[in-house]
Order: C-alpha cells, then structure tokens, then sequence
C-alpha cells in the first residue's frame, strides 16, 4: 500500500510534469504552424514576413508571461491580459496562415491554466472560432462557407467545452483528492506524535506501577512484621518479665520460660511463611473458625484472661486472601487487648452472612478515645490499627472500631464472602 508521504510527492511529480508541458505546448504549435507556412503557404493571407514577425511575437509574449515568470500565474488580472493577447496573435497568425491553428489550438488549454471560473469557457468559445476559422481556410465568404464555419466552430466549441467539462470535474476530484491526502498526513502527524506521547506516558505509568508495588510490598512486610515478629516478640517479653517476677517459683518459670521458647519458634516459622507470603500455619491444616478457636484457646492460656470463641452462621470456605485477612485481624485485636486492655474477658464471634463474613472483638477493658491519637507507649497499637484497617479495606472490606473509657473496646471487620478459588 502507497504510504501518505509517497502519495503527496506523486500528485507533486505529476503537477509540476504537467505545468511543464503546458509551458512548452505553444512552442511546439508554433514552430509546426511556421513550418508548414513557410514549405506549404496559404495562397490567401499576410505575407509570410510579417507572419514571422506575429510568430516571433506571440513566442516572446508566451516567454515573457509563462516562462520568465512563471509565479504570475496566481495573479488573475495579469493572466487575463495574457490570455487575450494570445488569442490575438493566434487570430493574427490564423488569418496569415491556417496552419496555425496549430498555435490557436493552446487557447483550449490555456484557458484551464490562467483563467477562472466560467470566463474558461468564454475562452473555449474563443478558441473555437479561432480553430474553426483555421480549418475552414480562411473567415466565411459564402453561404456555404458559413455552413461549414458554423459546423466546424460548433463542434470544436462542443468537443472542447465536453473535454474541459470532464477536465473541470477531473480538477476538482485532484484538489478534492489532494486536499484528502494532506488531512491525512496531518492526521498520520498526530497519530504519530499521540504515539510519541503514549510511549512517554507507557513509561511514566511503568514506573509507578514498579514504584506503587515496591510501596505495596513494603507495606505488606511491615504488617507480616508486625503480626509475626512484633506480636512475637511482645509475648516473649511478656513471658519473660513473668518468669522474671516468678523466679522463686520453678513451676511458674519453668511454665512461662517455655511458653516463651513457643512464641519465639512460632514466630520464626510464621515469619519465613510471611516472607514467601505463605497462608499462616493455623489455616494450613484448619478451617478458619477452628483457626480462631486455637488461636483464642493459646491466647487466653498465656494471658490468663478467658476468651470466648463463637461461630454463626453456616461456615463455609471463603477464598485464602478473606480467611488470612480475618485471622490476622483477630490477632491483632487480641494483642492489642492484651496489652492495653487490662480485660477480664475477651468474646471472638465469626458471622457468616449471605454476601458479608464479620469478625466482632468485644473485650471489658479500660478502653479508649478512638479520637485520641495514641501516646507514644501505645504507638504499636495504632499502627496495628492502621495495618488491620489496610487489609480489611485491601479485601473490600471495612473496620470500625468503638471504645470509650472505661467501657471495653468492640472492633468489628466485614469483609466479602468471596467463595474458596474465586478470583
């Protein structure tokens, strides 16, 4: 398929041979004319040097107009007065000598090239004549030279007018087709610099995309980190200090020392899970509300607080992404009870609904302002907060938490019941 650009540069090729040949048209006619004048001459007309003179002339008014000048042809009135003082010398030079009417016959052409509008087929009907009276041998002396006149000049003017028509029609499907090509290389143009621009924002949108996932990952880290190793190392404080204060105890340390060693291996193990973004070890070999079960049952007996675990609803399997978001939820908020609650009692519920699976986390703490920001001792329970409210919202789902002082703290995560494999 020819491309735009190679379409533009033929229809220039094309113009700029045609202006050429219509530029050496009359030079040709001219120099057949004279020719057949001087070896074949008319017994009736001019003599044949003042002929030659009107020849000479008509050469230097077609070189004076069209080839010295050739960027007149935009300028109407001038190209007028050229057209008539070439039908002038051609009228001159056809009542010297027929034959040059081989000149006259440029007035055809002519009169397309300079003229505008309807004044062409004035030229036509000009040239006609000329051409008529030329083969008919001299003007009109007779009635019957009339009659052959008049045909003669009818069907030069008819032919001439039907081939100019056509050419009228040819010129402007050329401009029409013209006028196409250059829309399209423009268009070509924007479609190329949109192309331009989109490889540019292609790349731009690559690297936020490479920038928004290693800010997605990092975020991601800092939550396993903070559900795995924080939480971990909390409890194995925690049992420590306890051990710490029991040491007069062996029963009591011996029992809080292991429940240290049990957290430090658990969160070892639940750190590289996190790592390889592996579902925690609870949701491996149980379903999730025997998962929050264990998880409340380890809880309540390193805290020493009761938890109480209940499930509504018809348990089914909810997609990995789902149970991980809970169980990590509950997590949390039982960490968060356990220190800085000062609770006696903890209830864990599992709703399973239609379209929705909350989870409820209701302690009879201290409780809190949630309006308050958090001082700088309880800073790990805010960003819990922020971690947990990110994975519900990751998952479609919504947090809301309600405390007040002195009357417990209730957090509640609804997420989307998407079924196990579902995408």
């Amino acid at each position: 398929m020819t491309s735009t650009a190679e379409q533009v540069n033929q229809l220039a090729t094309w113009e700029a041979r045609e202006a050429s040949l219509y530029r050496v048209m009359p030079y040709v006619g001219l120099l057949v004319a004279t020719l057949l004048a001087v070896f074949a001459p008319s017994p009736r007309g001019l003599p044949l040097p003042i002929t030659l003179a009107v020849a000479v002339a008509a050469a230097c008014w077609v070189t004076w107009f069209v080839m010295l000048h050739p960027q007149w042809i935009t300028r109407r009135a001038l190209m007028a007065i050229y057209y008539i003082g070439l039908l002038a010398t051609a009228a001159v030079l056809v009542l010297g000598s027929p034959w040059y009417g081989f000149f006259a016959w440029i007035g055809f052409v002519h009169a397309f090239l300079v003229l505008p509008g309807r004044w062409r087929f004035v030229g036509v009907v000009a040239t006609g004549v000329l051409v008529g009276t030329a083969q008919s041998g001299s003007p009109p002396s007779s009635p019957g030279h009339w009659l052959l006149w008049s045909v003669l000049v009818f069907f030069n003017v008819g032919v001439a007018g039907a081939v100019s028509w056509f050419g009228a029609v040819t010129e402007r499907q050329n401009a029409n087709r013209k006028r196409l090509v250059e829309e399209l290389a423009g268009a070509n143009r924007k479609l190329a610099e949109t192309a331009r621009e989109n490889e540019g924002l292609h790349a731009q949108l690559l690297v936020q995309a490479r920038e928004a996932g290693v800010l997605e990952e990092r975020q991601r880290m800092a939550r396993e980190i903070h559900d795995t190793l924080a939480q971990g190392l909390t409890g194995i404080i925690t049992q420590l200090e306890a051990a710490e204060q029991s040491r007069d105890r062996s029963d009591a340390w011996r029992r809080h020392v292991d429940n240290a060693l049990a957290l430090a291996r658990e969160s070892l193990t639940e750190a590289r899970r996190s790592v390889r973004a592996v579902r925690p070890r609870q949701l491996e070999t149980a379903r999730l509300p025997d998962a929050l079960a264990e998880l409340g049952g380890r809880w309540s007996s390193l805290h020493g607080v009761r938890a109480e675990i209940a499930t509504t609803g018809t348990p089914r399997s909810l997609h990995p992404e789902i149970e991980v978001t809970l169980l990590r939820a509950a997590q949390e908020a039982l960490a968060n009870v356990a220190r800085h609650a000062s609770a006696t009692r903890v209830g864990l519920t599992l709703s399973y609904m239609t379209d929705v699976v909350t989870l409820d986390v209701r302690d009879d703490g201290i409780g809190f302002d949630p309006d308050i920001r958090p001082a700088p001792r309880q800073a790990d329970c805010g960003y819990g907060l922020t971690a947990m409210r990110q994975r519900v919202t990751g998952v479609g789902g919504e947090l809301t938490v309600e405390s007040e002082p002195g009357g417990g703290t209730a957090v509640s995560a609804s997420v989307p019941a998407l079924p196990g494999g579902a995408g």
